[in-house]
């Protein structure tokens, strides 16, 4: 291939059905966020949230509170003039109200209680990590402590050695007195008080 084939095949670029109408992508760039057509928000604040509301739905405050508002509602529906009554006998509107409520208090608490439950998956890994952990630090320790032991063992204490010096000076003793020798020269009477026999 000449080198004006070369440079022509290289100006005219790929060839293919496809290659001239894809994009091209950089790899070493992020992509540029996509237009959404429906609102985003934080799921770890509404998961905040949620939690927020189920312990409030678990509360005595909660039915204390309700129940005076069902009482309001009946009482006023009841005995408050015709013409201001919203809700009459069969407080159909209270039923919708409180079957509203219940629908969004059951996902709320379910939503509470997924995230409590990968809240206690988490801690049960991390005591199950730190359990491992102290076994094999224990395990260790214990170790060292029997290479101790063993170490101990072999090792002369005062005890040993000064009942080993005693029986040799109790052995050496008898073969003095056997033998008839003097076996310490330091005990002998004749020493010169101050120098050793060997200083002369």
């Amino acid at each position: 291939m000449t080198p004006e084939r070369e440079t022509s095949a290289r100006e005219r670029g790929p060839v293919g059905a496809t290659a001239a109408t894809r994009p091209r992508t950089r790899l070493d760039q992020p992509r540029s966020p996509r237009r959404r057509l429906l609102p985003e928000w934080d799921p770890e604040a509404f998961g905040r949230l949620s939690e927020r509301i189920a312990r409030f739905l678990g509360t005595g405050r909660f039915i204390v509170w309700m129940t005076v508002v069902i009482i309001a509602w009946v009482l006023w529906n009841i005995f408050a003039p015709r013409d201001v009554r919203f809700d009459n006998y069969p407080f159909i509107f209270l039923t919708l109200m409180l079957s509203l409520q219940a629908s969004y208090a059951a996902p709320l608490i379910l939503l509470a209680q997924n995230r409590q439950d990968d809240r206690d998956r988490v801690n049960l890994e991390q005591d199950r990590k730190q359990n491992e952990r102290s076994i094999a630090d224990t395990e260790y320790l214990t170790r060292e402590i029997a290479a101790l032991r063993i170490g101990l063992g072999e090792v002369a204490t005062r005890d040993w050695i000064r009942s080993e010096l005693q029986d040799l000076m109790k052995e050496l003793e008898a073969r003095q007195h056997h033998d008839g020798h003097v076996v310490f020269p330091a005990e002998r009477s004749d020493r010169p008080s101050g120098r050793d026999v060997d200083d002369r």
